[in-house]
């Protein structure tokens, strides 16, 4: 490969990172998004990122992006007409869901609306036995009646949900082969394709919601590869959720795969982080201009959950589950929280200082953007504060207006709390920094990690300005600064490996399980992967399958992945496969019964088209360059306003330290370094932060 470029849509800005592999030179471009039309953006952004580094389209090796349309249309319930078909007397399993709550002790919540509507769920008669085998025969004289109703209902997708098809899928391929048949111009999801997996609610939820975001992702991809196309750009890549990329038409084959995809970019990023600092135990920290993300990096690994949930208001993992709609898909481990940049702070009806969750995003944005914002967002306090400076954004090309800021603020929300506007604004950056410090405890705390164990790797537009003190708050020594941090995560798009995950149920024990079945629906699943990776021109020798099983003593109700060593399945791995779950049996629940047999439930393959590796590297200034900057006035707690050193990142030469109070600013973020705490560029360009007392940053 000669450039590798990818593009990261993000709540205010578009970020573009390039690496040249010939050279190991990076760099970063950064533009508005445009949420009306993503395509624009996106566009826009990479010509501007090409035209910066005199990118040619045919230097281009590999492309690859992290989409928000997925994630958008299930939060703003903006996804197309499903039209549902359920065995008969089943056509309300969406409704009935679990007895899971989002809130336990809210007597008064809704569970989150059906993606469908009662009146566009059909049922249809047929009946596979919890065997598979056929119990009642599907009624094929009931089909031409299915089609006249769904047609009736103008629906722009079909999801074909039918009892036990991931044992025998025949009846759902009938049935779909004969509605793909009558809808040529529409996708047909059916379960046994997307999820041939046990627990039919959460079958049923994961392909309903391929059919409600399918036709938004298949035309928007549609016109994005258009365009690419045209510019004499290469095939597009996505971001799944899963920390690996696959190709566009993978994505509109099972859209669920990219509901976290620019969040997991991010982790990918803080990964390769943890492998070339030698800091493996890592905490990833991505605050943008919407969202906060925390994850874990144990071993300089991330850890990724076949549990989570969409919509209803928020996207969250198993740590809150009834809030949203389920999918089964292996999702990166991550905490989100709606704490960025342009999170809006206001003074609620009994008078207390909020911050979030409704977002300022690119359009208007916060009020200092000069864009026709007026309500104070936490960027605007970070300006009144001396965080960033009237010319620090994006080299200033884009001046932020300090007065109209510290305006807003003080009508909105000094006056209302009758204090003045530096208090009030130092107030939303304690609570933001409050939740964001949850979120990081989620990953870790709730996980039984000491935070004080880990790094932090702080990346995003706003990430670097608030690590140290979430650090601080956490107990954590040391702060780490990727290179290109505002385009951090698109920087990750282009340092994972092409990765598609299946799975099949199979429901047996280790005192009944047959070696010869459970080898075979491993090969076929590896069939499909190695067909997968022939379509994307993944050559033989860059492909690898990782083989896992999920597993649970019987009775329990969930399970456990078990990974699966290579060779054939036979009576010795089974007997390996026993033995490695009882022992994460222990690790995570405390004890394990080794006279329980083990239930196997489902088999698990990765397929991974390695890709080659990246370091990430941005060339220090030559020694002896000078960095400083005017200085300016910035508040601390500890010290109120106080007179801070102003450093241009671009001109640190390698083991330049900076002593706080200071700030360190780059083209697209803004590295705070308070009192008490002391920054060192390394050889790579990352810009590591500790105690001052604890020596130089290590």
């Amino acid at each position: 490969m000669a450039w590798r470029i990818g593009v990261d849509i993000g709540g205010t800005f578009t970020d573009v990172a390039v690496v040249d592999d010939a050279s190991g030179r990076i760099g970063a471009a950064k533009t508005l998004t445009t949420p009306r039309d993503f395509v624009s953006g996106v566009l826009d952004a990479l010509g501007s990122a090409m035209r910066a580094y005199g990118i040619a389209p045919g230097d281009v090796g590999l492309l690859c992006h992290a989409t928000t349309v997925v994630t958008n249309a299930l939060l703003e319930e903006k996804g197309a007409r499903v039209g549902l078909v359920a065995t008969r007397g089943f056509r309300d399993v969406l409704e009935l869901r679990r007895s899971s709550r989002g809130d336990l002790y809210d007597l008064f919540q809704d569970p989150p609306a059906t993606l469908t509507p009662r009146r566009r769920r059909f049922e249809i008669t047929e009946r596979i036995g919890a065997d598979g085998q056929i119990a009642t025969p599907l009624a094929e004289t009931e089909i031409d009646g299915l089609i006249a109703d769904l047609k009736a209902e103008r629906v722009e997708s079909i999801a074909v949900s039918l009892l036990f098809s991931f044992l025998n899928p025949a009846h759902e391929q009938s049935l779909g082969r004969r509605l793909r048949a009558a809808f040529p111009d529409i996708p047909v999801y059916l379960s046994s394709e997307v999820l041939p997996e046990i627990r039919e609610f959460e079958r049923t939820s994961t392909t309903t919601v391929c059919a409600y975001v399918g036709p938004i992702l298949g035309s928007y991809l549609a016109k994005l590869e258009a365009a690419t196309r045209q510019m004499g750009l290469p095939a597009l890549y996505l971001m799944g959720s899963n920390g690996g990329v696959f190709e566009a038409p993978e994505g509109v084959a099972m859209p669920a795969m990219a509901v976290e995809s620019g969040p997991a970019a991010g982790v990918v990023g803080a990964a390769l982080v943890a492998r070339q600092t030698g800091k493996l135990d890592l905490l990833s920290f991505d605050m943008g201009g919407t969202t906060a993300k925390a994850s874990l990096i144990r071993d300089g690994r991330y850890e990724t959950t076949p549990e989570y949930e969409v919509g209803g208001g928020s996207n969250v993992t198993r740590f809150m589950n009834g809030a949203g709609h389920p999918i089964r898909v292996p999702v990166i481990d991550l905490a989100e929280v709606s704490a960025g940049g342009g999170s809006i702070a206001w003074v609620d009806r009994a008078g207390a200082l909020r911050v979030g969750p409704k977002s300022a995003g690119a359009e208007p944005g916060p009020v200092c953007y000069g864009r026709g914002g007026t309500e104070p967002t936490v960027t605007d306090c970070n300006l009144v504060l001396g965080y960033l400076g009237q010319q620090s954004l994006l080299a200033g090309t884009m001046a932020l207006d300090l007065e109209a800021a510290a305006a807003a603020i003080e009508k909105r929300l000094a006056i209302p709390l009758g204090v003045d506007g530096r208090t009030a604004a130092a107030a939303v950056i304690d609570i933001v920094n409050h939740a964001m410090a949850e979120a990081l405890k989620i990953v870790s705390v709730q996980r039984g990690h000491d935070p004080r164990d880990f790094a932090l790797a702080a990346f995003g537009g706003a990430g670097p300005l608030h690590a140290t003190a979430l650090a601080e708050e956490l107990g954590i020594a040391s702060v780490v600064c990727p290179p290109i941090p505002g385009a951090f995560s698109a920087l990750g798009l282009v340092g994972t490996d092409l990765r598609r995950d299946y799975v099949r149920t199979v429901y047996t024990t280790t005192a009944t399980a047959d070696p010869s079945v459970l080898e075979a629906a491993f090969r076929a699943m590896e069939a499909e992967g190695s067909a997968m990776l022939e379509r994307a021109g993944i050559v033989a020798a860059r492909r690898r399958f990782d083989r896992s099983v999920d597993a649970r003593y019987a009775g329990q109700s969930y399970e456990l992945n078990v990974p699966v060593a290579g060779g054939a399945v036979d009576a010795a791995a089974i007997g390996g496969i026993a033995e490695a779950f009882h022992r994460h049996h222990a690790k995570t629940y405390g004890h394990d019964n080794r006279a329980e047999p083990v239930q196997f439930v489902s088999l698990r393959l990765a397929a991974i088209g390695v890709i080659p590796p990246l370091a990430i590297r941005q060339q220090p200034a030559a020694p002896g360059a000078r960095s400083a900057k005017p200085s300016r006035e910035v508040w601390f707690r500890s010290t109120g306003m106080i007179t801070a050193e102003v450093h241009d990142r671009a001109r640190m030469a390698e083991g330049a330290v900076v002593d706080g109070p200071a700030v360190v600013e780059s083209l697209e973020s803004t590295i705070l370094i308070p009192p008490g705490w002391q920054a060192r560029m390394d050889g790579d360009g990352f810009i590591l932060m500790a105690r001052a007392k604890q020596g130089a940053a290590q």
